[in-house]
C-alpha cells in the first residue's frame, strides 16, 4: 500500500542522516520562501486573509506575517501561503509542475512554531513534505495538471506529511493524515480566465488542509487507507494517466527535492526560457524595440496550452503573458516585479503586438523535466537573430548560487524588513538546523 510506504519514509527521516545536498535545498528553499511571502504579505490577497483571520480569531500559535502578529497554526498558514503564492517568485519543481515551498513550507513552520520544534525537526518536516508533494504531482503527471493546480492539489499531501512529522504521529495517524489530505485536495485552472485571486487561494487551502488532516488523525480520525491507488482515490479521479509508482520509486534513498528550482522573473516559470531566449538575443544584438518587425516564441505544448488565451489586462494576468512578459524583456533587459505596475506602459505596448507564439510539439518531448523555448527576433532590415533555453536561469542545471538567493531576499524585502531584520532571517535560513523554529522570526 502506497501510504504505509510513504508513513514509513516519514517516520524514518532523520535530520543527521540526510545527504548534505538535501539539508542544503531545505535551507535555500526556507530563505526563498520567506523572501516570497514576506515580499506577498503586503499585497491584497494576503491582506484579505489577514482581515478574515482577524474576524475569525484564533489562539496565538504562529507568526502571520508581515508584522508578526501571531494567531492559529491553520490561519498563520493560509495567511503566510497566500502570500508566498502572490508576486509569482516562490520556487517549483519542473518534473511534478508543482510550487513546494507554498503549501509545504507555509504548514512546516507555522506548525514547527507551535509544538516549539528544534531546527533539524523543522529540516525534517521540510524534507518530507517536499518529497511526497513532488512525488504526488509526479504521479498525478501532466494530465493533471492540465484542469488541476498541482501545488493546491499535491501540495495538500506535502503539508500533511509535514505536519505528521512535526507532530510525530504514529504510522496509522500518518496514513490516516494521508487519506484525510487527499480528500481535500482541490484547486482548478479556471481563474486564469479572470485573472483572479484563486491561485493564491490554492496553496492556502492545501496548507491548512494538510495540518487540519494531521491534526485530525492525531485525535484518531479515520481516513482512506488507499487514498492514492484506490479505485475512487485521488489518482484515478485526477488523471487519466496516473504513474502511482512514481510515488514511492526511490522513496529514502532518492530526493526528488534536488530538483527544486529557484525564480529569477518575476512571472510563471512557463516564461522563464523564453524570457531567458529574449534576454540573451538582446545581449548579442544592438536591439531597439523599434527596430523588431516580429518575434517568434517558440513553446512546448503544456505552455501553449496553458498561457495563449492569457491577455495582460491586470498586473497579476500579464505575469502569466507570454507576449507582455517578452516584450518586457526585450524592452527593459529584465522582468521584475516593478514592471508589472502599469501593464499599459508605452514601451511595453509597442512591442507586444508583434510578439507571436508558436507551439512546437518536439519542445514538449522532454518536458516536464526540460521547460525549453526558443525565440526568433526578425529586424526590418530583414536581419534576425534567435536563442533557445532548455533550462531556465534557476533551474537545478542552471541554478541561482547562494549569494543571488540572498540578494534577491533583500531585494523582496528592502520596503518591508529593516537591516538587521533581514540579516536575521538570512543568518536562520542557512543555519536552520542549530537554531530553534521559534526563533527564525526576527519580529
Amino acid at each position: 500500500m502506497i501510504s504505509e510506504q510513504i508513513a514509513d519514509f516519514i517516520l524514518a527521516s532523520d535530520c543527521a542522516a540526510l545527504p548534505e545536498g538535501v539539508r542544503a535545498v531545505a535551507r535555500r528553499s526556507l530563505l526563498d520562501w520567506a523572501g516570497s511571502a514576506l515580499r506577498g504579505s503586503i499585497e491584497p490577497p494576503a491582506r484579505m486573509m489577514t482581515d478574515l483571520a482577524r474576524s475569525e480569531g484564533g489562539r496565538p500559535r504562529a507568526t502571520a506575517l508581515p508584522d508578526g502578529w501571531k494567531t492559529s497554526v491553520e490561519w498563520a498558514s493560509r495567511i503566510n501561503a497566500v502570500a508566498s503564492h502572490t508576486v509569482e517568485m516562490d520556487d517549483l519543481h519542473p518534473s511534478s509542475v508543482l510550487h513546494p515551498a507554498a503549501p509545504v513550507m507555509s504548514a512546516a513552520i507555522a506548525m514547527a512554531e507551535a509544538v516549539d520544534s528544534t531546527g533539524a525537526e523543522l529540516v525534517e518536516a521540510i524534507t518530507v513534505g517536499y518529497e511526497v508533494a513532488v512525488r504526488a504531482g509526479e504521479a498525478a503527471g501532466p494530465d493533471h495538471y492540465r484542469l488541476w493546480h498541482t501545488t493546491g492539489t499535491c501540495g495538500t499531501f506535502g503539508a500533511a506529511a509535514a505536519a505528521a512529522k512535526l507532530l510525530k504521529l504514529d504510522r496509522g495517524a500518518i496514513i490516516d493524515a494521508l487519506g484525510s489530505a487527499g480528500t481535500q485536495a482541490a484547486g482548478l485552472w479556471q481563474f486564469l480566465a479572470d485573472g483572479a485571486m484563486s491561485k493564491q487561494l490554492h496553496p492556502a487551502h492545501a496548507a491548512a488542509a494538510g495540518i487540519h488532516a494531521a491534526e485530525l488523525a492525531r485525535r484518531g480520525f479515520t481516513a482512506a487507507q488507499e487514498i492514492f491507488e484506490g479505485e475512487k482515490g485521488f489518482l484515478r479521479a485526477m488523471s487519466r494517466n496516473p504513474a502511482p509508482d512514481r510515488l514511492t520509486e526511490g522513496l529514502g534513498s532518492e530526493y526528488r527535492m534536488m530538483d527544486n528550482a529557484f525564480k529569477k522573473h518575476a512571472a510563471c516559470r512557463h516564461t522563464h526560457s523564453a524570457i531567458d531566449a529574449a534576454l540573451l538575443v538582446r545581449a548579442r544584438t544592438s536591439l531597439a524595440p523599434e527596430d523588431i518587425e516580429e518575434i517568434s516564441v517558440h513553446v512546448y505544448p503544456a505552455a501553449d496550452d496553458l498561457l495563449r488565451d492569457v491577455e495582460p489586462t491586470t498586473p497579476y494576468a500579464a505575469k502569466f503573458s507570454i507576449p507582455y512578459t517578452i516584450a518586457v524583456a526585450v524592452c527593459r533587459g529584465h522582468v521584475d516585479l516593478a514592471d508589472f505596475v502599469d501593464v499599459t506602459a508605452e514601451d511595453i505596448g509597442s512591442v507586444i503586438g508583434k510578439v507571436r507564439i508558436v507551439r512546437d510539439d518536439a519542445l514538449g518531448d522532454e518536458y516536464p523535466v526540460k521547460w525549453p523555448s526558443r525565440v526568433e527576433i526578425r529586424f526590418r532590415d530583414g536581419t534576425s537573430a534567435n536563442a533557445e533555453v532548455d533550462y531556465p536561469r534557476g533551474d537545478a542545471r542552471n541554478p541561482l548560487t547562494n549569494d543571488e538567493l540572498k540578494k534577491k531576499f533583500r531585494a523582496l524585502t528592502s520596503t518591508i524588513l529593516r537591516p538587521e531584520q533581514q540579516d536575521h532571517i538570512v543568518s536562520a535560513s542557512m543555519t536552520v538546523e542549530s537554531i530553534h523554529a521559534r526563533s527564525f522570526w526576527p519580529f
